[in-house]
């Protein structure tokens, strides 16, 4: 039977109401699997390729509303990707009497009453909304989910590899769990890495099948180089040309940060006004406040003619409906192949359409890192992100939601629980039990007879709105004008009275910083700068390291460089040529200055920062430059490095007592995690292993490479 046929008499109407001539690859091949089978389904398409429809469409036909219970949960990364999936779900089920509810922070409380005195329908929620319905309703999970047949993860590559994911997956299983309920599980992504960690949500990976839709869109690039004049700020030339390109276009521009978002827009903005043409230039992050933010989607959304640049960071990364765009510029290379994906798949969305992607670099290193993510982009790879072994950090968190929400259970009972919750696989009884021992000791739980409970200094903690997120949220000051909230900013030297910057594509003045209620009043100013925000170090995969020094020691030509991109690479490979390096996989300049030696190791985040962790452990000083690959020591031959690196074949109880002292002399080295200050010593190095370093995979790498040295 065609697909078409298998869908309820509702859908099919829905479908030629909607004049689709045909159902396209991704829906076909779901409504088929998704009706004729029990699996789990990923669904992996490109952008705007019907892959919600692909779930609903099935999903719709499938269940049967008129029992009692929620029979859909849809979960989503974004509030606002929720609001915007919200009408698209509402239009699907047009003709059948389902009940959907948004059931987040600033949703209807109305609705939500409604929805406890009636469980029905479909919910679409955050993960951290299901935390807190965990929390404070958690009498309500069963009542609510009992019947629950189909869980749907919108942007699930969003969620793997990180500490959310984590958390997601073990709500799964605590809905399993306190409802007792089997639900089918449905993914769906534009991006996925790696196939096997993404099967694992929802826990049945075996069950669990991925369908792909490999057709591709076609896309026109150009790279365009302006080198950076020293400083943090652009070079003029590179604003002035960027005007050129999206002054008569609907553009989206994403830099890599939220001050460098204000910038250009600033700039945009003003050359824009000096030759009185039009003002549609916006500033997109997540400081800018969400109803500026949402003005600003609607704008690009219901726009059919005026040109529009949004310059936005990852906010418009995912899959907020703001229409199609012309094209899309990147300012300096992305951090990884997925966020190119996404970002490239914001233009061209209609049928037919061709997707456009300009990509300006501002120094020769960020050049090569795009070259190399747009050859693999080219290739069909995406980098996948690492999978915690022992995520720690959210086993506190979710053994303190767990006692809260249960309101007391024995030790015996907790560590059965999360022995079997699939989230912490390779956690033992024991390192559970440790866990809970911390908690103890730290006085964030107590223990009445047999009971485990939230103790008195443990309530403030549990109680807290901040609770029900695993990651750390900085503390912001609302920014204010004649009563109007414009965004929000973290506190920070720079910031004081009479101080100027930008936030939403304008200049303000501050004129009082009001501590206690935490907000900063400003006015209207001339000139200002960027803002300042602070964030984490980014990790760059292995594959796209070594893609790059491959570009550099081949001789393969890209007709898509600019005349001054292609002057760039020239003059880098020139600067590597005297290496004479043949094999990517193997060789690895030493380059000998006066002073110095700098390794270059074109390897991850993770490898680099882990022959550091060896230096430092054999009292070697060093810096290292994650953006140019190279590690900085003291003037060293080939022969002693290879010495070095036999040494570094060392114990990891060396390793692990090492990092404890570390720890233990700079406890705030472990505040990259919420609720790492809440682990015993021995699970603070775990997670810090975890989280920055690679021990097994560095010491395969420094045995397989050959040092190639310059001669002075």
């Amino acid at each position: 039977m065609s697909s078409y046929n298998l869908l309820s008499e509702p859908i099919r109407k829905y479908i030629a109401e909607q004049n689709w001539s045909e159902l396209r690859p991704i829906q076909n091949a779901a409504i088929q699997r998704i009706l004729t089978t029990t699996d789990n389904y990923i669904l992996s398409a490109k952008t705007a390729s019907g892959k919600t429809e692909a779930a609903f469409l099935p999903i719709l036909t499938d269940v049967d509303f008129s029992e009692s219970g929620v029979q859909v949960l849809y979960i989503s990364p974004l509030i606002a990707l929720i609001n915007d999936q919200f009408k698209r779900i509402e239009e699907l089920c047009e003709h059948l009497d389902i009940v959907i509810t948004k059931w987040h922070g600033e949703a209807s409380q109305s609705a939500k009453k409604k929805l406890i005195k009636n469980p029905n329908g479909i919910v679409l929620i955050t993960p951290e909304s299901l935390e807190s319905m965990f929390c404070n309703r958690s009498h309500e999970i069963p009542h609510l989910f009992s019947n629950l047949k189909y869980v749907v993860i919108d942007e699930i590559h969003y969620f793997d590899g990180t500490n959310r994911g984590v958390q997601l997956n073990s709500l799964l299983y605590r809905i399993q769990k306190r409802a007792n309920v089997n639900f089918r599980l449905i993914g769906l992504s534009a991006t996925i890495g790696d196939l096997e960690s993404i099967k694992k949500f929802g826990g049945r990976p075996l069950d669990t099948k991925v369908l792909k839709d490999s057709s591709s869109k076609p896309t026109s690039v150009s790279f365009k180089y302006f080198e950076s004049k020293g400083g943090n700020n652009y070079n003029l030339d590179l604003i002035k040309d960027l005007f050129k390109e999206v002054y008569n276009n609907k553009v989206l521009i994403f830099p890599n940060s939220r001050g460098k978002v204000e910038e250009i827009t600033h700039y945009l903005l003003k050359i824009s006004k000096q030759g009185n043409l039009h003002t549609n230039f916006f500033a997109h992050h997540s400081s800018v406040d969400k109803s500026l933010r949402e003005y600003i989607e609607n704008f690009a959304k219901t726009n059919t003619y005026s040109p529009f640049s949004i310059c936005c960071t990852s906010t418009l990364e995912l899959g907020i409906d703001i229409g199609s765009v012309d094209k899309v510029v990147q300012i300096d290379s992305t951090f990884n192949i997925a966020s190119l994906v996404q970002r490239i798949g914001r233009s061209g969305r209609k049928d037919g359409q061709e997707s456009k992607v300009v990509l300006y670099n501002t120094n020769s290193w960020f050049l090569l890192q795009s070259i190399a993510i747009w050859e693999l982009y080219q290739q069909g790879v995406i980098d996948s992100k690492t999978n915690a072994v022992y995520p720690f950090d959210i086993l506190v968190h979710q053994v303190l939601s767990v006692i809260r929400s249960r309101n007391g259970i024995t030790q015996n009972e907790l560590i059965n629980y999360f022995e079997q919750n699939y989230s912490f696989e390779h956690v033992t009884a024991i390192q559970i039990e440790q866990t809970i021992q911390s908690l103890l000791e730290k006085q964030i739980i107590e223990q009445t007879g047999q009971e485990l409970l939230i103790s008195l200094e443990g309530e403030y903690i549990v109680n807290s709105k901040d609770f029900y997120s695993v990651f750390e949220s900085e503390q912001m000051y609302k920014v204010i004008h004649q009563n109007i909230v414009i965004g929000e900013l973290p506190l920070n030297p720079m910031l004081s009275e009479e101080s100027k910057f930008l936030l939403a594509s304008r200049v303000w003045r501050v004129i009082l910083i009001e501590n206690d209620s935490k907000k900063i009043i400003v006015q209207p100013a001339n000139s200002g700068d960027k803002p300042t925000f602070y964030g984490g170090p980014v990790d760059i995969s292995h594959i796209i390291k070594e893609k790059m020094l491959e570009i550099l020691i081949s001789k393969q030509e890209f007709d898509y460089l600019d005349q001054a991109s292609l002057d760039a690479l020239k003059i880098l490979r020139d600067e590597f040529a005297v290496y004479k390096l043949v094999n990517y996989k193997i060789d690895r300049p030493l380059k000998h200055d006066v002073n110095k030696t700098e390794l270059y190791t074109f390897a991850s985040s993770k490898i680099n920062r882990t022959i550091c962790l060896f230096l430092d452990f054999n009292g070697i000083k060093n810096d290292y430059n994650d953006l140019e690959n190279s590690i900085i020591l003291k003037l060293t031959t080939a022969q002693d490095l290879y010495k070095l690196f036999s040494k570094f074949n060392i114990d990891s109880k060396e390793i692990n007592l090492y990092l404890k002292e570390v720890i233990e002399e700079n406890p705030n080295i472990i505040d990259f995690s919420k609720w790492g200050k809440y682990l015993p010593i021995n699970q603070q190095v775990s997670l810090l292993l975890d989280a920055y370093y690679s021990v097994e995979e560095t010491l395969q790498f420094l045995n397989n490479i050959e040092l190639k040295e310059n001669i002075l």
